[in-house]
Protein backbone atom coordinates (compact mmCIF):
# COMPACT_ATOMS: atom_id res chain seq x y z
CA UNK A 1 0.00 0.00 0.00
CA UNK A 2 1.50 3.70 -0.92
CA UNK A 3 2.01 5.75 1.71
CA UNK A 4 2.67 9.43 1.67
CA UNK A 5 6.32 9.99 2.01
CA UNK A 6 6.61 11.86 5.37
CA UNK A 7 8.20 11.92 8.86
CA UNK A 8 5.44 8.98 9.59
CA UNK A 9 6.86 7.28 6.91
CA UNK A 10 10.32 7.22 8.13
CA UNK A 11 9.73 6.60 11.62
CA UNK A 12 7.17 3.46 10.46
CA UNK A 13 9.81 2.34 8.05
CA UNK A 14 12.98 2.25 10.50
CA UNK A 15 10.29 0.81 13.17
CA UNK A 16 9.28 -2.37 10.62
CA UNK A 17 13.13 -3.27 10.29
CA UNK A 18 13.72 -3.11 14.09
CA UNK A 19 16.42 -0.76 13.63
CA UNK A 20 18.42 1.53 16.25
CA UNK A 21 17.49 4.99 17.49
CA UNK A 22 20.55 5.89 15.85
CA UNK A 23 19.62 4.66 12.22
CA UNK A 24 16.26 6.45 13.10
CA UNK A 25 17.81 9.90 13.35
CA UNK A 26 20.31 9.33 10.33
CA UNK A 27 17.00 8.60 8.75
CA UNK A 28 14.77 11.41 9.50
CA UNK A 29 18.15 14.03 9.39
CA UNK A 30 18.71 12.45 5.57
CA UNK A 31 14.73 13.23 4.71
CA UNK A 32 14.99 16.62 5.91
CA UNK A 33 18.20 17.33 3.70
CA UNK A 34 16.39 16.02 0.88
CA UNK A 35 13.22 18.65 1.16
CA UNK A 36 15.48 21.09 1.20
CA UNK A 37 17.73 20.22 -1.85
CA UNK A 38 17.07 20.86 -5.45
CA UNK A 39 17.72 18.37 -8.40
CA UNK A 40 21.22 18.64 -9.85
CA UNK A 41 21.46 21.54 -12.50
CA UNK A 42 23.25 19.38 -15.06
CA UNK A 43 22.73 17.05 -17.07
CA UNK A 44 19.49 15.38 -18.22
CA UNK A 45 15.96 17.41 -17.08
CA UNK A 46 14.38 14.66 -14.11
CA UNK A 47 10.48 15.02 -13.87
CA UNK A 48 9.83 12.94 -11.28
CA UNK A 49 6.28 13.62 -9.24
CA UNK A 50 7.04 12.48 -5.89
CA UNK A 51 3.83 12.40 -4.83
CA UNK A 52 2.78 9.32 -6.82
CA UNK A 53 6.14 7.15 -6.53
CA UNK A 54 5.49 3.94 -3.82
CA UNK A 55 8.44 4.37 -1.60
CA UNK A 56 8.44 1.08 -0.10
CA UNK A 57 7.37 -2.20 -1.21
CA UNK A 58 8.03 -5.92 0.21
CA UNK A 59 6.22 -9.16 -0.49
CA UNK A 60 8.28 -11.41 1.76
CA UNK A 61 9.38 -10.51 5.64
CA UNK A 62 12.25 -12.71 5.24
CA UNK A 63 15.28 -13.31 3.67
CA UNK A 64 15.74 -17.37 2.48
CA UNK A 65 18.65 -19.39 1.57
CA UNK A 66 16.29 -21.57 -0.18
CA UNK A 67 14.01 -21.74 -3.61
CA UNK A 68 11.64 -23.49 -2.49
CA UNK A 69 10.52 -21.03 0.83
CA UNK A 70 10.30 -17.88 -2.30
CA UNK A 71 7.22 -16.84 -3.36
CA UNK A 72 6.53 -18.87 -6.59
CA UNK A 73 5.98 -15.89 -8.85
CA UNK A 74 9.09 -13.93 -7.73
CA UNK A 75 11.16 -17.09 -8.23
CA UNK A 76 9.78 -17.70 -11.57
CA UNK A 77 10.90 -13.72 -12.22
CA UNK A 78 14.38 -14.79 -11.01
CA UNK A 79 14.53 -18.30 -13.28
CA UNK A 80 13.45 -16.56 -16.64
CA UNK A 81 16.00 -13.87 -15.80
CA UNK A 82 18.79 -16.36 -15.80
CA UNK A 83 19.67 -15.96 -12.09
CA UNK A 84 19.08 -18.93 -10.70
CA UNK A 85 20.91 -20.52 -13.59
CA UNK A 86 23.80 -18.65 -13.11
CA UNK A 87 23.92 -18.55 -9.28
CA UNK A 88 24.64 -22.65 -10.15
CA UNK A 89 27.26 -22.55 -12.39
CA UNK A 90 29.65 -19.49 -11.94
CA UNK A 91 29.08 -17.45 -8.45
CA UNK A 92 30.77 -18.42 -4.98
CA UNK A 93 27.79 -16.02 -3.68
CA UNK A 94 24.35 -14.66 -4.52
CA UNK A 95 21.80 -11.95 -3.16
CA UNK A 96 18.58 -11.11 -4.61
CA UNK A 97 16.25 -8.26 -4.31
CA UNK A 98 12.63 -7.67 -5.41
CA UNK A 99 11.25 -4.58 -4.74
CA UNK A 100 12.20 -3.23 -1.93
CA UNK A 101 14.16 -6.17 0.41
CA UNK A 102 15.95 -8.74 -0.52
CA UNK A 103 14.24 -12.01 -0.62
CA UNK A 104 17.02 -14.61 -1.00
CA UNK A 105 20.39 -14.64 -0.29
CA UNK A 106 23.48 -17.45 -0.26
CA UNK A 107 26.47 -17.61 0.70
CA UNK A 108 28.10 -20.43 -1.16
CA UNK A 109 31.92 -20.27 -0.46
CA UNK A 110 33.81 -21.67 2.39
CA UNK A 111 35.82 -18.95 2.58
CA UNK A 112 35.58 -16.95 6.19
CA UNK A 113 33.85 -13.66 4.51
CA UNK A 114 30.61 -12.15 5.72
CA UNK A 115 27.85 -11.26 2.87
CA UNK A 116 24.83 -10.67 3.48
CA UNK A 117 22.00 -7.57 3.31
CA UNK A 118 22.67 -4.55 4.19
CA UNK A 119 19.49 -4.64 6.88
CA UNK A 120 21.46 -7.78 8.18
CA UNK A 121 24.54 -6.06 8.61
CA UNK A 122 23.03 -3.39 10.66
CA UNK A 123 21.81 -6.45 13.42
CA UNK A 124 24.64 -8.73 13.09
CA UNK A 125 27.63 -6.29 12.74
CA UNK A 126 26.66 -2.67 13.81
CA UNK A 127 30.40 -1.65 14.80
CA UNK A 128 31.65 -2.96 11.50
CA UNK A 129 28.69 -1.46 9.43
CA UNK A 130 28.85 2.13 11.16
CA UNK A 131 32.54 2.17 10.85
CA UNK A 132 31.87 2.36 7.23
CA UNK A 133 28.12 3.62 6.91
CA UNK A 134 27.86 7.68 5.20
CA UNK A 135 31.70 7.87 5.61
CA UNK A 136 32.51 7.86 1.64
CA UNK A 137 28.89 8.87 0.10
CA UNK A 138 27.67 11.41 2.23
CA UNK A 139 23.96 12.21 2.71
CA UNK A 140 23.94 15.48 1.90
CA UNK A 141 25.95 15.24 -1.58
CA UNK A 142 22.68 15.45 -3.66
CA UNK A 143 18.64 15.18 -3.50
CA UNK A 144 19.46 11.76 -4.30
CA UNK A 145 21.95 10.58 -1.69
CA UNK A 146 19.59 12.43 0.65
CA UNK A 147 16.43 10.45 -0.70
CA UNK A 148 18.63 7.39 -0.13
CA UNK A 149 19.75 8.08 3.26
CA UNK A 150 15.91 8.41 4.62
CA UNK A 151 14.54 5.19 2.79
CA UNK A 152 17.83 2.73 1.96
CA UNK A 153 16.46 -1.01 1.91
CA UNK A 154 18.15 -3.99 1.30
CA UNK A 155 21.24 -3.99 -0.66
CA UNK A 156 24.58 -6.06 0.16
CA UNK A 157 26.93 -5.73 2.81
CA UNK A 158 30.52 -7.66 1.72
CA UNK A 159 33.36 -7.98 4.02
CA UNK A 160 36.43 -9.83 2.79
CA UNK A 161 39.17 -10.41 5.42
CA UNK A 162 43.19 -9.36 4.41
CA UNK A 163 44.87 -12.31 2.56
CA UNK A 164 41.57 -13.71 1.18
CA UNK A 165 40.67 -14.71 -2.66
CA UNK A 166 37.39 -16.20 -3.65
CA UNK A 167 37.20 -18.88 -6.12
CA UNK A 168 34.15 -17.00 -8.02
CA UNK A 169 32.49 -14.04 -7.93
CA UNK A 170 29.52 -12.94 -5.85
CA UNK A 171 26.57 -11.69 -7.07
CA UNK A 172 23.80 -9.19 -6.69
CA UNK A 173 20.35 -8.56 -8.64
CA UNK A 174 17.64 -6.21 -8.24
CA UNK A 175 14.23 -6.48 -9.84
CA UNK A 176 11.49 -4.02 -9.85
CA UNK A 177 8.39 -5.54 -10.36
CA UNK A 178 6.00 -2.50 -9.78
CA UNK A 179 4.68 0.24 -10.89
CA UNK A 180 5.98 3.73 -9.42
CA UNK A 181 8.59 2.26 -7.02
CA UNK A 182 11.22 3.32 -5.47
CA UNK A 183 14.23 0.79 -5.02
CA UNK A 184 16.82 2.22 -2.54
CA UNK A 185 19.43 -0.27 -1.74
CA UNK A 186 22.89 0.70 0.11
CA UNK A 187 25.67 -1.66 -0.86
CA UNK A 188 28.53 -1.55 1.37
CA UNK A 189 31.86 -3.51 0.37
CA UNK A 190 35.20 -3.94 2.10
CA UNK A 191 38.34 -5.39 0.71
CA UNK A 192 40.78 -5.81 3.17
CA UNK A 193 44.63 -5.55 2.91
CA UNK A 194 46.01 -8.11 0.21
CA UNK A 195 42.33 -9.96 -0.33
CA UNK A 196 40.69 -9.65 -3.85
CA UNK A 197 36.77 -9.67 -4.96
CA UNK A 198 34.96 -9.92 -7.74
CA UNK A 199 31.78 -8.26 -7.64
CA UNK A 200 28.97 -8.37 -10.14
CA UNK A 201 25.42 -6.59 -10.50
CA UNK A 202 22.60 -6.84 -12.46
CA UNK A 203 19.34 -4.75 -12.48
CA UNK A 204 16.36 -4.78 -14.41
CA UNK A 205 12.28 -3.76 -14.53
CA UNK A 206 9.06 -4.23 -15.65
CA UNK A 207 7.90 -1.76 -17.77
CA UNK A 208 5.06 0.49 -17.03
CA UNK A 209 3.29 3.80 -18.25
CA UNK A 210 4.39 5.88 -15.30
CA UNK A 211 7.99 6.64 -14.02
CA UNK A 212 9.93 4.54 -11.35
CA UNK A 213 12.80 5.63 -9.72
CA UNK A 214 16.07 3.49 -8.60
CA UNK A 215 18.13 5.92 -6.07
CA UNK A 216 20.92 3.20 -4.93
CA UNK A 217 24.03 4.18 -3.26
CA UNK A 218 27.45 2.15 -2.99
CA UNK A 219 30.49 2.51 -0.99
CA UNK A 220 33.16 0.26 -1.35
CA UNK A 221 36.86 0.41 0.43
CA UNK A 222 40.01 -1.10 -1.10
CA UNK A 223 42.72 -1.69 1.35
CA UNK A 224 46.51 -1.96 0.72
CA UNK A 225 47.69 -4.44 -2.01
CA UNK A 226 43.99 -5.19 -2.35
CA UNK A 227 42.19 -5.76 -5.70
CA UNK A 228 38.14 -4.99 -6.11
CA UNK A 229 36.42 -5.83 -9.96
CA UNK A 230 32.63 -4.44 -9.65
CA UNK A 231 30.44 -5.24 -12.97
CA UNK A 232 27.32 -4.03 -13.35
CA UNK A 233 25.33 -4.62 -16.59
CA UNK A 234 21.77 -2.05 -16.15
CA UNK A 235 19.08 -3.11 -18.45
CA UNK A 236 15.99 -1.00 -16.54
CA UNK A 237 13.02 -0.46 -18.27
CA UNK A 238 12.08 3.21 -20.07
CA UNK A 239 10.63 4.24 -17.16
CA UNK A 240 12.99 4.27 -14.34
CA UNK A 241 14.74 7.42 -13.51
CA UNK A 242 18.06 5.19 -12.18
CA UNK A 243 19.76 8.44 -9.96
CA UNK A 244 23.11 6.64 -8.73
CA UNK A 245 26.14 7.21 -6.59
CA UNK A 246 28.95 4.76 -6.96
CA UNK A 247 32.29 5.58 -5.11
CA UNK A 248 35.07 3.70 -4.03
CA UNK A 249 38.61 4.90 -1.97
CA UNK A 250 41.70 3.06 -2.80
CA UNK A 251 44.75 2.25 -0.52
CA UNK A 252 48.21 2.00 -1.33
CA UNK A 253 49.20 -0.41 -4.20
CA UNK A 254 45.52 -1.11 -4.47
CA UNK A 255 43.27 -2.15 -7.73
CA UNK A 256 39.87 -0.54 -7.93
CA UNK A 257 37.89 -1.58 -11.27
CA UNK A 258 34.62 -0.40 -12.77
CA UNK A 259 33.28 -2.81 -15.34
CA UNK A 260 29.60 -1.01 -16.11
CA UNK A 261 26.85 -1.62 -18.88
CA UNK A 262 24.36 1.09 -19.19
CA UNK A 263 21.76 -0.29 -21.56
CA UNK A 264 18.25 0.25 -20.46
CA UNK A 265 16.31 3.42 -18.30
CA UNK A 266 14.28 6.44 -19.35
CA UNK A 267 17.50 9.01 -17.56
CA UNK A 268 20.64 7.79 -16.01
CA UNK A 269 23.00 9.58 -14.22
CA UNK A 270 25.49 7.72 -12.77
CA UNK A 271 29.55 8.43 -12.58
CA UNK A 272 31.39 5.82 -10.98
CA UNK A 273 34.07 7.06 -8.79
CA UNK A 274 37.60 6.01 -7.35
CA UNK A 275 39.62 8.38 -4.33
CA UNK A 276 43.26 7.04 -5.14
CA UNK A 277 44.02 8.02 -1.54
CA UNK A 278 47.17 5.23 -1.28
CA UNK A 279 50.52 5.87 -3.17
CA UNK A 280 50.63 3.41 -6.14
CA UNK A 281 46.72 2.95 -6.24
CA UNK A 282 45.52 2.55 -9.81
CA UNK A 283 41.72 3.32 -10.85
CA UNK A 284 39.85 2.61 -13.92
CA UNK A 285 36.38 2.30 -15.54
CA UNK A 286 35.65 0.78 -18.42
CA UNK A 287 31.99 1.66 -19.36
CA UNK A 288 28.73 1.79 -22.54
CA UNK A 289 25.85 3.37 -22.59
CA UNK A 290 23.72 2.45 -25.40
CA UNK A 291 20.78 5.53 -25.62
CA UNK A 292 17.93 4.95 -28.01
CA UNK A 293 14.20 6.64 -28.46
CA UNK A 294 13.39 8.35 -25.42
CA UNK A 295 16.45 7.58 -23.52
CA UNK A 296 18.94 9.96 -21.79
CA UNK A 297 21.70 8.15 -20.55
CA UNK A 298 24.26 10.58 -18.72
CA UNK A 299 27.12 8.42 -17.48
CA UNK A 300 30.93 8.75 -17.52
CA UNK A 301 33.79 8.39 -14.14
CA UNK A 302 35.74 9.82 -11.71
CA UNK A 303 39.35 9.37 -11.10
CA UNK A 304 40.83 11.94 -8.16
CA UNK A 305 44.63 11.29 -7.29
CA UNK A 306 45.68 11.66 -3.93
CA UNK A 307 48.70 9.44 -3.39
CA UNK A 308 51.98 9.90 -5.20
CA UNK A 309 52.50 7.71 -8.34
CA UNK A 310 48.65 6.90 -8.67
CA UNK A 311 47.55 5.37 -12.21
CA UNK A 312 43.56 5.84 -13.35
CA UNK A 313 42.59 4.65 -17.02
CA UNK A 314 38.68 5.62 -18.46
CA UNK A 315 37.35 4.06 -21.20
CA UNK A 316 33.99 5.51 -22.00
CA UNK A 317 31.73 4.19 -25.21
CA UNK A 318 28.76 5.66 -25.88
CA UNK A 319 25.94 4.09 -28.55
CA UNK A 320 23.20 6.62 -29.86
CA UNK A 321 20.33 5.32 -31.76
CA UNK A 322 16.92 5.84 -32.71
CA UNK A 323 17.10 9.90 -31.41
CA UNK A 324 18.63 8.47 -27.81
CA UNK A 325 20.88 10.77 -26.53
CA UNK A 326 24.14 9.20 -25.03
CA UNK A 327 26.27 11.47 -23.10
CA UNK A 328 30.10 11.00 -21.53
CA UNK A 329 30.49 13.15 -18.37
CA UNK A 330 33.49 13.09 -15.97
CA UNK A 331 36.06 14.14 -14.00
CA UNK A 332 39.99 13.65 -13.34
CA UNK A 333 41.80 15.69 -11.08
CA UNK A 334 45.39 14.99 -10.32
CA UNK A 335 46.65 17.36 -6.92
CA UNK A 336 49.40 18.72 -5.66
CA UNK A 337 50.55 16.23 -3.94
CA UNK A 338 50.31 13.04 -6.48
CA UNK A 339 53.27 13.36 -7.89
CA UNK A 340 54.14 11.64 -10.86
CA UNK A 341 50.96 10.55 -11.51
CA UNK A 342 49.22 8.74 -14.39
CA UNK A 343 45.61 9.93 -15.97
CA UNK A 344 44.34 8.35 -19.24
CA UNK A 345 40.55 8.86 -20.68
CA UNK A 346 39.11 7.71 -23.78
CA UNK A 347 35.97 8.31 -25.30
CA UNK A 348 34.42 7.15 -28.49
CA UNK A 349 31.40 7.48 -29.84
CA UNK A 350 28.82 5.33 -32.11
CA UNK A 351 25.94 7.31 -33.90
CA UNK A 352 23.48 5.02 -36.24
CA UNK A 353 21.09 7.76 -37.59
CA UNK A 354 20.52 11.18 -38.31
CA UNK A 355 18.49 11.79 -35.17
CA UNK A 356 20.39 10.38 -32.53
CA UNK A 357 23.09 12.60 -30.54
CA UNK A 358 25.95 11.91 -28.22
CA UNK A 359 28.07 14.88 -26.48
CA UNK A 360 31.07 14.55 -24.17
CA UNK A 361 31.82 16.91 -20.72
CA UNK A 362 34.71 16.20 -19.20
CA UNK A 363 37.12 18.13 -17.05
CA UNK A 364 40.63 17.39 -16.28
CA UNK A 365 42.37 18.94 -13.36
CA UNK A 366 46.51 18.51 -12.69
CA UNK A 367 47.83 20.75 -10.22
CA UNK A 368 51.70 19.23 -10.14
CA UNK A 369 53.67 19.36 -13.02
CA UNK A 370 55.33 15.78 -12.82
CA UNK A 371 51.99 14.23 -13.58
CA UNK A 372 50.61 13.65 -17.19
CA UNK A 373 46.86 13.23 -18.26
CA UNK A 374 45.67 12.41 -21.71
CA UNK A 375 42.89 12.46 -22.98
CA UNK A 376 41.06 11.62 -26.36
CA UNK A 377 38.29 11.60 -28.08
CA UNK A 378 36.66 9.86 -31.33
CA UNK A 379 33.43 10.37 -33.04
CA UNK A 380 31.63 8.00 -35.54
CA UNK A 381 28.57 8.17 -37.55
CA UNK A 382 27.22 5.26 -39.63
CA UNK A 383 26.90 6.35 -42.91
CA UNK A 384 24.45 5.81 -45.87
CA UNK A 385 27.95 4.22 -47.64
CA UNK A 386 28.55 1.83 -45.24
CA UNK A 387 25.33 0.44 -44.40
CA UNK A 388 24.70 0.39 -48.56
CA UNK A 389 28.02 -1.67 -48.98
CA UNK A 390 27.30 -4.44 -46.11
CA UNK A 391 23.21 -4.67 -47.19
CA UNK A 392 24.55 -5.54 -50.28
CA UNK A 393 26.10 -8.34 -49.48
CA UNK A 394 22.93 -9.86 -48.06
CA UNK A 395 22.73 -8.25 -44.82
CA UNK A 396 19.43 -7.10 -43.67
CA UNK A 397 20.25 -3.18 -41.73
CA UNK A 398 19.34 -4.20 -38.57
CA UNK A 399 21.73 -7.06 -38.96
CA UNK A 400 24.19 -4.40 -40.10
CA UNK A 401 23.90 -2.02 -36.79
CA UNK A 402 24.32 -4.85 -34.72
CA UNK A 403 27.68 -5.79 -36.19
CA UNK A 404 28.90 -2.76 -35.94
CA UNK A 405 27.73 -2.43 -32.36
CA UNK A 406 29.30 -5.64 -31.74
CA UNK A 407 32.92 -4.62 -32.77
CA UNK A 408 32.33 -1.06 -31.24
CA UNK A 409 32.14 -2.41 -27.96
CA UNK A 410 34.51 -6.04 -28.41
CA UNK A 411 37.12 -4.52 -25.58
CA UNK A 412 34.17 -4.01 -23.12
CA UNK A 413 32.64 -7.61 -23.63
CA UNK A 414 36.04 -9.31 -23.19
CA UNK A 415 36.05 -8.10 -19.68
CA UNK A 416 32.46 -8.90 -18.68
CA UNK A 417 32.10 -12.27 -17.01
CA UNK A 418 31.02 -15.10 -20.02
CA UNK A 419 27.23 -15.03 -18.98
CA UNK A 420 27.15 -11.78 -18.47
CA UNK A 421 28.65 -11.53 -21.86
CA UNK A 422 26.20 -13.43 -23.65
CA UNK A 423 23.08 -11.49 -21.93
CA UNK A 424 24.91 -8.44 -23.14
CA UNK A 425 24.61 -9.76 -26.51
CA UNK A 426 20.79 -10.42 -25.85
CA UNK A 427 20.10 -7.68 -24.83
CA UNK A 428 21.55 -5.06 -27.63
CA UNK A 429 20.36 -7.31 -30.44
CA UNK A 430 17.22 -7.09 -28.67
Amino acid sequence: MKRELDEEFIKWLSSKKGEDAKMLEFRLKSFAMFKSLDNPTFGPEIKLDFNKINYYKSDSDKVTNKWEEVDQNIKNTFQDLGVIEAENKYLDGVSNQYESEVVYHKNKTDKDIIFMSTDDALKKYPELFYKYFNTLVKFDENKYTALNGALWSGGSFIYIPPHTKLDRPLQSYFRIDSESLGQFERTIIIVDDYAELEYIEGCTAKSYSTSSLHAGVVEIFVGKHARCRYSTIQNWSTDVYNLVTKRAIVDESGLMEWVDGNIGSSVTMKYPSCILQGDNAVGSSLSIAYAKNNQQLDAGAKMIHLGKNTKSNIISKSIAESGGLSNYRGLVKITKNATNSIAKVKCDTLILDNISSSNTYPKNIVENDSSTLEHEATISKVSEEKLHYLMSKGLSEDKCKELLVMGFIADFKKELPMEYAVELNRLIKD
